[in-house]
């Protein structure tokens, strides 16, 4: 199989697409009153974006059943499992008002919506999804305990970015959220999907499965920004460019999840060939730290936008 081609100018054109995008939504002015949808939300909308998103077919993959030792059957259990150890997690760092909070709050009602959306059919293979939602909430287990027990040498480039700037309280919770976006999603996502699989085993991809979930995350952005700022930083919410906003993070993780199945694709052709797979390896970790870079030259997301967030924190944080 030829090794699809992303290395070099892909990267540079879509860290200079995420520069562009934060750049435009900062400039572009709110909509006005009689004006709801203004042209950078025409552009960013939904409607436009998915159907050229499922598009981008997926490339011919073998199928290799998935044989980990998280979630083997992909039994509805692991989420609820996951879930458990989210709330557990989330608990002492809300109590502490770390900024690792931010992330680990929004990636529990994620998993729940996951979980909401599995419950109901939303998914053509739940047990993939499963497996999927299992083996990646794992990844970030792994890399908080990695972190916290000083073993920083196993801890991925984007994350180190993104766990130095929460100690290091450098961040806005818009900030820190973006970071650690980031890195689990850039970093960390296509591993999840080349070890799990990107196809059944009838051949049939699993990448409608990975689209329809973008529509999903669209339906989260403001109800967790609303509670992070109620419990965290009460400017999470509060960078209001009129319908735009939401639409440039949905638009960022959109771009982020296809880049995520290319890297994944990479990932798979490059199997038993150590120097391709070296190439694909490092071309995923450049891409997620650049992308935290990028991140960090935005002033919103700096601490510097948010001076009240540690004293709103320590008082509402419950």
């Amino acid at each position: 199989m030829q090794l699809p081609s992303l290395t070099g100018r892909a990267p540079k054109a879509a860290a200079l697409g995420l520069a562009a995008l934060l750049s435009l939504s900062l400039a572009s002015p709110p909509a006005q009153a009689d004006d709801p949808v203004g042209p950078l939300a025409q552009l960013l909308s939904p409607t436009i974006e998915d159907p050229i998103i499922a598009l981008l077919a997926a490339l011919p993959t073998p199928y290799r059943p998935y044989t980990g030792p998280i979630c083997l059957t992909g039994d509805p259990q692991c989420i609820v499992d996951v879930i458990a150890e989210m709330e557990d997690r989330l608990e002492p760092l809300a109590a502490t008002c770390s900024h690792d909070a931010i992330f680990s709050l929004a990636y529990l009602r994620v998993t729940q919506n996951v979980k909401a959306a599995a419950d109901n059919g939303y998914f053509s293979d739940r047990g993939w999804l499963t497996q999927i939602d299992a083996v990646f909430a794992q990844m970030y287990f792994d890399t908080m305990d990695a972190w916290k027990a000083g073993n920083t040498a196993v801890v991925p480039h984007a994350w180190r970015i993104a766990l130095k700037a929460s100690r290091d309280r450098a961040m806005s919770g818009l900030g820190d959220f973006m970071l650690n976006m980031n890195a689990h999603i850039n970093s960390d996502f296509p591993y999840v999907l080349e070890k799990v699989g990107l196809v059944a085993a009838d051949g049939s991809s699993h990448k409608p499965d990975h689209n329809a979930y973008n529509q999903r995350l669209d339906s989260l952005y403001h109800p967790v920004f609303d509670e992070e700022a109620a419990r965290f930083d009460p400017m999470f919410n509060k960078f209001d460019l009129g319908p735009a906003d939401e639409l440039v993070v949905s638009t960022i993780m959109r771009g982020w999840r296809e880049m995520v199945w290319r890297h994944a694709e990479a990932l798979v052709a490059s199997r038993g060939m150590p120097v391709l797979r070296s190439v694909v390896q490092k071309e995923i970790e450049e891409y997620a730290a650049t992308q935290a870079q990028l991140i960090k030259l935005v002033p919103i997301f700096l601490a510097a936008s948010s001076p009240d967030r540690e004293a709103w924190c320590a008082a509402h944080h419950g």
